[in-house]
């Protein structure tokens, strides 16, 4: 989950990292009374929505009185904001975020994330800060420097100095530069984070260094133990259906194919997947059900699925443990005639109560699609795309 720059800059506060004051506003006229509050000669004003490169979409715009600052808080509010990081048609913007302007003297690139190859924390950075980070990384990946935290001792201050040399915190700026890569591990460890980014990290004319942006994302299956970072999410900025199937308990992402599919388990479903793509077809969705799937939740199951409209087949494929077949033949049965499903569905059971699930699957009258194993179920469900099944 992610959430927005000025829910990620008060967090980052909360920790000691200096940031930039600011206030949130939801219309020109509160846009304007905030620039008031704020004082000074010149602020920024920055579309809040989740992703990156706003400045080149035209989300960030520099204004220089009251007036301005309204009216780019006007001109932001309500439109729908296209960068390369959302989807096609944008997001909509339904808020703003006004701080002070800073004089900045470098901008550089700061960073955590979790190496799924390591499994660690890992510390990024780069003397090449501001836009088009990425490309930095892709054509100069020697300017990237990573430094690995032992999860036995954390992360240490020989580390810090050692970052900070190698993008040119040097002199009194190296203390400053430890301190704050600390404060930043601490609340990326606290709060169960998967990465932050804080880019560009500016060192101001005052010789301070200052977050002048900041991007969170956290790892949603720790929000039993971080209820108030659960609070800060914002349904809005998410796929409707997957904003549903998260409030059903249901694992789901939307792909761009023609095929939806249904699993308990998501190495399952990277192999379903994978099956699926052998043999030439096109995974719509990855959807989990997760283990004592109700008949109830495999119905809210086919339900998010059938609302993409890319979607012309289904493939159910469950290999019951915790769960039981039964429990997703009713589901299927109870979808397809209160939500008036006319996708061919082809369906492989396997594990506890396979032989009860696929009587109540025969004995429903529907025209289910019965698979004996994965691989006869993918080569099915392909085939619904373009003949009817053998």
């Amino acid at each position: 989950m992610y959430i927005h720059e000025y829910q990620a800059k008060d967090l980052l506060n909360s920790y000691g990292v200096a940031v930039p004051k600011g206030h949130v506003a939801f219309t020109d006229t509160l846009a304007g009374i905030a620039a008031e509050e704020l004082g000074g000669e010149q602020w920024v004003i920055k579309a809040q929505i989740h992703a990156g490169e706003r400045g080149k979409a035209g989300g960030i715009r520099i204004v220089n009185s009251v007036s301005e600052a309204k009216k780019a808080a006007d001109e932001l509010i309500g439109i729908r904001l296209v960068t390369r990081q959302n989807a096609p048609d944008g997001t909509l913007v339904k808020r703003v975020w006004i701080e002070e302007a800073k004089d900045i003297e470098k901008e550089l690139y700061f960073g955590l994330l979790v190496d799924r190859t390591t499994q660690r924390i890992t510390l990024l950075a780069s003397s090449q800060g501001g836009q088009d980070i990425e490309e930095v990384a892709k054509e100069h990946p020697e300017k990237i420097i990573k430094e690995l935290v032992d999860p036995a001792i954390g992360l240490r201050d020989f580390q810090c100095r050692k970052i900070a040399y190698a993008i040119g915190l040097n002199g009194k700026l190296m203390p400053q530069a430890v301190k704050f890569m600390k404060q930043v591990y601490r609340c990326f460890r606290d709060k169960d984070a998967l990465q932050i980014e804080i880019n560009p990290l500016a060192v101001l004319s005052n010789k301070k260094l200052m977050a002048l942006d900041a991007k969170i994302e956290f790892d949603d299956y720790a929000f039993y133990r971080q209820p108030e970072i659960a609070e800060m999410r914002d349904l809005d900025e998410e796929d409707p259906k997957e904003a549903e199937a998260s409030s059903h308990g249901l694992s789901y992402i939307a792909l761009e194919g023609n095929i939806g599919f249904l699993v308990n388990g998501a190495g399952l479903a990277m192999a379903t997947m994978d099956a699926i793509t052998l043999h030439g077809g096109r995974p719509a969705n990855f959807l989990d059900v997760g283990g004592g799937a109700s008949p109830n939740k495999v119905a809210s199951a086919c339900k998010i699925v059938i609302k993409d409209p890319n979607v012309k087949s289904i493939l159910v494929n469950i290999f019951a443990g915790i769960n039981h077949c039964d429990w997703i033949a009713k589901g299927l049965v109870s979808a397809i005639n209160e939500f008036n499903i006319k996708h061919p569905i082809v369906v492989r059971l396997a594990g506890t109560h396979v032989n009860e699930g696929f009587q109540i699957l025969r004995e429903s009258g529907l025209d289910f699609i019965l698979a004996k194993n994965l691989d006869d179920a993918a080569r099915k469900v392909v085939l619904t795309l373009k003949k009817p099944c053998q």
